[in-house]
């Protein structure tokens, strides 16, 4: 009995081993990578030439087309105003008279000088006429007597044209007294009252009596950066508006250019003229300027997704025979949509992908 028992153990012992050593194992199925192919056929364009019209918006100023400070010329004092801020004023429009006691002294005494001389010129001038008549009466006036008359007359004379140029001179300097518009107007400043002490900028006087500006006839002043100043010319069409009238649209043609750049600001000084009859717009107002852009024809116009900006570098696809073709390309100014690019391989008539994309590879079956 005990045999039998343990033969059954080894038995069934025997079965189960089977049974645990050989398990029937299903075999995984094998996922293989599918290698890497480029994306579904893209929509290509023909490539012709054409420009971005881009707007350039920039900061300007509005200043007054002419602007002038006026001085005392000489030392004097504020005798009347005849104009106030905000006066509009004519050419040659009197502004302001001035006193300078001395100057009137010292006209008054050139004055006399050139009288006195006058009178010496005139009675020399007389004796020498009539020696000169007697001398033609033989042996009455010797010829030496004649000649020094005749020096003493040019002497004279010559110490009264003197004299004169000394009166002229200092009547000339009495018209400092009066100041007058030098061109028509608006007073923007007035710095002085009765009874002040003036004299020139810097000898007697920091600040200046009056601020003229013309307002009617504006500036407005633009600084355009170095990478648009082959694209704007003279004439053109500038558009600006101000705070003050933010639903309105003012527009102006550029009528002078600097030419040359702004060291600092790596900007070309241009000017417009502005006509402001109705003095809406004021000097030292800030706009904003919008200038249409358009470079011509010598590029391309292209849609913006055709070009890929990449580490390996900007290029557009070309559809060459089917397959993918990598053309570098020089990035020019873009739009919404549009995008405008130079380069040696880009010819017109040829197909480009519209949508480029990085997985696009070079050599890669496009169809």
């Amino acid at each position: 009995m005990n045999i039998n028992s343990a033969n059954t153990i080894i038995t069934i012992a025997c079965v189960f081993g089977v049974a645990c050593s050989s398990p029937s194992k299903e075999k995984e199925p094998v996922h293989k990578t599918a290698p890497a192919t480029p994306p579904a056929a893209s929509v290509t364009f023909e490539l012709t030439n054409g420009s971005v019209h881009t707007d350039l918006v920039i900061p300007a100023e509005l200043s007054a087309y002419r602007e002038v400070d006026l001085y005392a010329k000489v030392n004097s004092y504020v005798r009347t105003l005849s104009v106030d801020v905000g006066s509009f004023v004519k050419k040659g429009q009197l502004l302001a008279t001035l006193e300078a006691p001395e100057l009137i002294s010292q006209l008054a005494a050139t004055e006399s000088r050139y009288k006195a001389q006058q009178a010496i010129y005139e009675s020399s001038n007389a004796t020498y006429q009539r020696i000169l008549d007697a001398s033609t009466t033989p042996g009455t006036i010797s010829k030496n007597d004649v000649d020094i008359a005749l020096a003493k007359r040019n002497s004279d004379r010559a110490q009264m044209e003197a004299a004169m140029a000394d009166y002229k001179a200092n009547t000339t300097v009495t018209q400092y007294l009066v100041i007058r518009a030098p061109f028509d107007g608006v007073i923007s400043a007035r710095n002085v009252n009765l009874g002040a002490y003036m004299g020139p900028s810097g000898k007697g006087s920091e600040l200046p009596i009056f601020t003229l500006q013309q307002q009617q006839h504006l500036r407005l002043i633009l600084q355009i950066p170095e990478a648009y100043k082959n694209l704007i010319k003279l004439n053109d069409v500038v558009n600006f508006t101000v705070k003050a009238f933010p639903d309105r649209v003012f527009s102006a043609e550029i009528a002078r250019r600097a030419g040359v750049m702004n060291k600092k600001l790596r900007s070309e000084h241009v000017e417009l003229d502005v006509l402001n009859d109705g003095l809406q717009l004021s000097p030292g107002m800030v706009a904003e300027a919008v200038i249409g852009l358009n470079t011509g024809s010598t590029g391309f116009a292209v849609p913006k997704g055709a070009v890929v900006n990449s580490t390996d570098g900007v290029f557009m696809i070309e559809d060459s025979s089917g397959y993918a073709k990598r053309v570098p390309v020089r990035l020019g100014r873009s739009s919404d949509s549009l995008a405008e690019v130079f380069g040696k391989g880009l010819v017109p008539g040829r197909r480009f992908v519209r949508n480029g994309s990085e997985e696009i590879r070079h050599g890669y079956a496009l169809h």
